[in-house]
């Protein structure tokens, strides 16, 4: 099969579209799909720069990915709700490829492309993942920062959805877009704590989406536990719990699918490529530019 792999560690320009990878098979609990299309997440850089390796030398050929959509063509054992040819998305490894298996999936809303339904389901889950750590009720203050990326704008989108006032950090270029998504916007950098204070005299919780400016965020939350970061893993040294995955994705997913058909969270492509320009993909990843998820089209 066609995939997207990488055999060192390197830039962008170590990524390679090969088509003899060998095609996986889905096992016990889980699906195959035929890719239609995956999302780029920056967790894919980090892996392919060598950031997440501590040093280890790779052990043969890595295909990234974590998130896809596509029309489910097999069905692992013990797997019940689904059937081949159903159109799906979700969670699961090396999904820059033509065939992916999920552990996780729910089914693609109508209304969404499959470009859509493919930027939707780590963002999705991350956020009621996060949100749910807080456990903020209605009318309570929501900070996000790091707003206008993929993932932050979930936990807008979301925040919006469960009733709590949201602010949201973005350069000023993507504060109409936070306005659409029904967050006050608020700059980012240097001057931060007051332009905070300057809409609101309290914040009852903190996502960190953006790894950056933490010891504005604890002052701006006022205590450490109402700080959940997943974009800082120093965070922790600090007290802020760090969130990195867990918890039950099959569930979150039919959520973030009932609420995308509803028409009640939006998902925002920035740009789409074609699987074989994965390395441009990356570089506008890197770059922290796109306004939205990046995405593959694969079929």
């Amino acid at each position: 099969m066609r995939a997207i792999q990488f055999t060192q560690y390197g830039g962008p320009e170590v990524l390679t579209l090969v088509g003899d990878a060998p095609e996986p098979s889905a096992g016990a609990g889980a699906v195959r799909i035929r890719v239609h299309a995956t999302a780029v997440n920056p967790f894919d850089y980090k892996v392919r720069s060598g950031m997440m390796a501590r040093g280890a030398a790779l052990a043969g050929p890595v295909i990234l990915g974590l998130e896809a959509s596509g029309v489910v063509d097999q069905v692992g054992q013990g797997v019940t709700g689904v059937a081949v040819g159903d159109a799906v998305f979700g969670l699961g490894p090396a999904t820059y490829a033509e065939y992916a298996v999920l552990r996780a999936w729910a089914p693609k809303p109508e209304r969404l492309s499959f470009a859509e339904a493919a930027a939707l389901a780590n963002g999705g889950e991350t956020a009621l993942r996060v949100l749910g750590l807080l456990a903020l009720e209605p009318g309570q203050v929501l900070l996000v920062h790091g707003a206008a990326g993929g993932v932050g704008q979930a936990i807008v989108g979301l925040g919006v959805v469960a009733g709590l006032r949201v602010i949201g950090t973005a350069s000023e270029a993507n504060h109409d877009l936070l306005r659409e998504l029904g967050a006050e916007p608020v700059a980012y950098g240097d001057g931060l704590v007051s332009r905070v204070d300057q809409l609101t005299d309290h914040v009852d919780g903190v996502i960190d989406a953006g790894g950056t400016q933490l010891d504005e965020l604890l002052a701006i939350a006022g205590s450490p536990d109402r700080v959940v970061s997943i974009a800082n893993y120093a965070a922790r040294d600090a007290g802020v719990r760090f969130s990195g995955g867990g918890g039950d994705a099959m569930e979150a997913l039919a959520r973030v699918s009932e609420l995308a058909a509803a028409g009640r969270i939006a998902v925002r492509v920035a740009r789409a490529f074609d699987l074989a320009e994965a390395a441009d993909a990356h570089r506008l990843s890197e770059s922290r530019r796109a306004s939205g998820k990046i995405v593959l089209t694969v079929a």
